[in-house]
């Protein structure tokens, strides 16, 4: 029998653990990134626990202590890896719920097989965690988990957070399990979605596919009231700023300008290559400025890196494939001597130099077709300290809602979307202050400490049904 603190601590479950194995030092460390960072003192201060998975194949259940946090890891085999993560969550819940951009896949072998992962990880949060504890589960890998946890810990105080989109009921229909995947939510006190529309979206789906009543604000499900509602995630803000303001940090952005012939503007994009970030359309747009503004040839460079991301998917190669060869295509219709239009950087950028880039480009391109969020929108606006630079942001990205100070345009309109890019290497030093000036306060309002600290007072005031 596990022992328990006699006070309430936070319990987080999440696909992956917030640690990483070093190869170099031989040990586990912490994982960077905001969420890390702001659920880190909680889960100390409260003696709390992180369950997840470690991002390998097989092993057993162990506790690693990580920088005074406590993590319990969920193992799985090479088959629910196949399954489960690959299968289901990427094949089939990742294209749904961004609007079924690619066809999802519906397969009974993924579904028994991600009922058995959730499963797992619903008992190892029964295991750890008493009914005066605080749950909070993560994302779309785990929506069976609240119900499970429910069974388990009829009174205990659970939430949940969806990082992705959720979609309109008449996409989301399609998938077979729809009821259930519905009725593991609701069992969730308190669900939190990164825009109001996807918040409705759940509501409305609630209501109609698992015999939900009422608003999101106030549904009802088994006799008991669930709250749904829009709380975008944030950004370490300061951590941005902070680094930004690195001489050293900044000299990584004065190389990168230079090594790029000191053009007059840099257009930066930054992105996992993924289908729903539309990377392709982006190229195709900077093609027709290029086309209709020969005044930009020479003086305009585009950034592009893309983040590899499930490389051995045949869908992501063919992605790989078209993308490199739009940058071949740009680049041997524009380049100049001294000057070419396009550098793609197909790798993970460490995040000094990531940083520089955001701080030195003068443009900053972020256009899914669907996004839960997008954080690079507001990572880029972080730093850029003296109040310049102009972000070029897709109307369905969930930072839209919040920042309408950036352009914002539909990234399916080639016309628009060029129109938007010329807009922004033009925009005058008055204009461009005064939009960032306005994304920058609501950045450092709103940072990723206000958003879980939101998230757990919601959790924890439950009502009582």
């Amino acid at each position: 029998m596990t022992t328990r603190s006699s006070r309430a601590r936070l319990v987080v479950a999440a696909n992956r653990l917030p640690v990483r194995w070093d190869p170099d030092d031989r040990r586990w460390v912490s994982s960077p990134g905001g969420l890390v960072s702001a659920l880190a003192p909680i889960l100390r201060e409260s003696e709390g626990v992180w369950i997840g998975w470690n991002g390998t194949a097989g092993g057993e259940a162990e506790r690693l202590e990580v920088d005074g946090i406590d993590n319990l890891v969920v193992p799985l085999d090479e088959q629910e890896i196949e399954d489960h993560y690959d299968g289901f969550c990427n094949g089939t819940i990742w294209p749904l719920y961004h609007d079924a951009i690619r066809p999802p896949e519906f397969h009974r072998h993924w579904w028994r097989s991600h009922v058995a992962v959730n499963q797992r990880f619903a008992d190892s949060v029964a295991e750890v965690a008493s009914e005066k504890d605080i749950v909070w589960i993560h994302d779309y890998q785990l929506q069976l988990v609240p119900a499970m946890v429910r069974e388990h810990l009829p009174r205990a105080r659970i939430g949940f957070f969806l990082h992705i989109p959720f979609p309109p009921p008449e996409i989301f229909e399609r998938i077979p399990w729809r009821r259930q995947i519905l009725q593991g939510l609701l069992g969730a006190d308190y669900l939190g979605f990164q825009t109001r529309r996807a918040a409705l979206n759940f509501a409305a789906a609630a209501r109609e596919f698992a015999g939900a009543t009422g608003p999101a604000s106030s549904l009802r499900h088994d006799d008991r009231e669930i709250r749904a509602e829009p709380v975008p995630i944030a950004i370490d803000t300061a951590h941005y700023a902070t680094t930004a303001a690195d001489p050293e940090v900044r000299k990584l952005g004065a190389d990168l300008r230079r090594d790029l012939g000191d053009p007059e503007t840099i257009v930066l994009g930054v992105d996992r290559l993924d289908y729903t970030k539309g990377i392709d359309l982006r190229l195709r747009a900077l093609e027709q400025v290029l086309d209709t503004h020969p005044q930009f040839l020479g003086k305009v460079s585009f950034v592009q890196i893309a983040v590899p991301s499930r490389e051995d998917v045949d869908e992501y190669q063919e992605i790989r494939r078209q993308v490199e060869e739009m940058v071949g295509r740009v680049n041997g219709r524009f380049a100049e001597a001294g000057w070419i239009p396009v550098h793609y950087v197909y790798r993970s950028v460490p995040f000094e130099e990531l940083i520089g880039a955001y701080s030195t480009a003068d443009v900053m391109l972020v256009t899914p077709l669907r996004d839960g969020m997008n954080l690079v929108a507001k990572e880029y606006v972080a730093t850029r300290l003296e109040d310049t630079g102009v972000l070029v942001l897709s109307e369905f990205a969930g930072a839209a809602e919040q920042l309408q100070e950036a352009l914002i345009v539909n990234p399916y309109d080639l016309d628009a979307l060029s129109d938007a890019l010329a807009r922004a290497v033009t925009m005058p030093p008055d204009e461009q202050r005064e939009r960032m000036r306005r994304l920058r306060r609501k950045v450092a309002r709103w940072d990723v400490h206000k958003w879980a600290q939101h998230n757990l007072d919601a959790i924890a005031s439950r009502r009582e049904s």
